[in-house]
């Protein structure tokens, strides 16, 4: 099976849609003599912030010479994005051969996308020998297929209202769903906030006889803020980090950075691993050149100013304007795209502030939300709106405004992968091509 052959067998399976629950995943698994137990793992869920944690955790441990597994998703422009090791993406003969291997259990189990390619992943970890893996979940936690993990520590970033047709529709029910990643003796380290969701997450720590180890906001000191990148003072149960650099932009990084350092200590603690302040901080430093992550308030340009992220639901944009009205005067040229399931409404009505124009545009998939329900929203707040029903059109629209107007593109991932493709010139294909 060639590597085009392989992502067409792994895409095809959208056509099974979602299954939820861990009978799948490890009916797989066995059949591929269980690779999830052959590697220590930290597992980390979160409504928003779990991305950037899972990567500065890895960057960390990186950073201290272990072979570190990296398992995320959606990825933007690449496929094998999603799988990393030590920062460098899955091979694509990689890919192609074990797909291969994963082919008859495959069609045989009626496998979902995230199912297979969690067993590629985890088999990928264990046959390259990494010392760790950092495993972030694809939905939710309880019923994610990630789950069958046994991990040196949990982390829940935050919790916050998403995928409520799927997850629940109030922050209780929630955190349930997420604190199922929790196992019997396994520490939990949490960045929640939320008092409810605190709640839920501690009663299921005491069932389960794991420790509930809290990261508050007074763990993370912000020292300067700026597009450039966070430098604070991070500090907790035996750690103590001053003016440590954090090569992400956004004072909600800082938070970040507490909860991937209280988790690489507590992870290292268990494991026997060493990794001291000086990994911590090249970690912290080098997260985006050690792990690839993308799309985090990055700037893609900067003469004409041109910035990228993902935030796709209320909380996160709502972070993403103040962080950028901390660090940038003036408003935006924002090149905007949703898929159909998010709250559009309540996220427009943040983005509204930072907006001098929105160019509305419809991501090449069949998910994504029609332009024009995002500019009928965008004109009630009396935002000058332009329709595009393609990424490349609204882009190369927006762009024309520069230098006079800097350039935000944000909102799902399928938009802002689609508009980095274009401006480094590679190829793209969505999910579902």
């Amino acid at each position: 099976m060639t590597y085009v052959e392989s992502i067409r067998l792994l895409y095809g399976l959208q056509k099974f849609g979602m299954k939820f629950g861990l009978h799948g995943i490890r009916t797989l698994l066995k059949n591929l003599d269980a690779p999830e137990k052959r590697f220590p793992s930290i597992h980390i869920a979160g409504t928003n912030g779990k991305g950037s944690t899972a990567s500065m955790i890895a960057a960390m441990y990186t950073a201290a010479g272990y072979r570190t597994g990296l398992y995320t998703s959606p990825h933007l422009i690449n496929f094998n994005e999603r799988i990393r090791i030590n920062g460098e993406p899955i091979p694509i003969s990689a890919v192609a051969r074990l797909t291969t291997l994963l082919e008859s259990a495959i069609r045989k189990n009626r496998s979902t996308f995230f199912e297979a390619v969690t067993a590629l992943a985890f088999t990928y970890f264990a046959e390259s020998g990494v010392d760790l893996a950092v495993v972030e979940t694809g939905l939710g936690g309880r019923l994610d297929a990630t789950n069958v993990l046994r991990p040196l520590v949990s982390v829940i970033t935050s919790i916050g209202l998403e995928h409520t047709e799927i997850l629940g529709s109030t922050v209780e029910r929630i955190a349930f769903e997420k604190g199922g990643i929790v196992k019997a003796g396994v520490p939990c380290i949490s960045g929640v906030r939320d008092p409810k969701a605190q709640k839920v997450l501690k009663a299921i720590c005491r069932k389960r006889h794991s420790g509930f180890i809290s990261v508050p906001p007074s763990s993370a000191t912000v020292r300067k803020s700026a597009l450039a990148g966070v430098t604070a003072d991070l500090h907790g149960r035996g750690w103590n980090l001053k003016s440590a650099r954090i090569a992400l932009a956004g004072r909600h990084q800082a938070a970040n950075a507490a909860v991937a350092v209280a988790a690489a200590e507590a992870a290292a603690e268990r494991s026997g691993m060493i990794v001291n302040d000086t990994h911590l901080r090249a970690g912290l430093k080098k997260v985006i050149r050690l792990t690839g992550l993308q799309a985090r308030l990055t700037v893609i340009q900067r003469n004409p100013l041109l910035i990228a992220d993902v935030a796709h639901n209320p909380e996160a944009i709502a972070t993403l304007c103040d962080s950028l009205t901390e660090i940038h005067r003036g408003k935006f040229a924002v090149v905007f795209g949703l898929m159909g399931d998010k709250d559009h409404r309540g996220i427009i009505s943040r983005l509204k502030d930072i907006s001098e124009e929105a160019y509305v545009v419809q991501a090449r998939t069949e998910r994504a939300m029609a332009a024009e329900t995002l500019a009928t929203e965008f004109g009630r707040w009396n935002v000058r709106t332009h329709v595009y029903h393609s990424v490349a059109r609204g882009l190369a629209a927006a762009r024309r405004r520069s230098p006079a107007l800097p350039v935000l593109v944000v909102g799902s991932h399928f938009v802002v992968g689609e508009a980095l493709a274009i401006l480094g010139k590679r190829k793209y294909l969505t999910i579902s091509q």
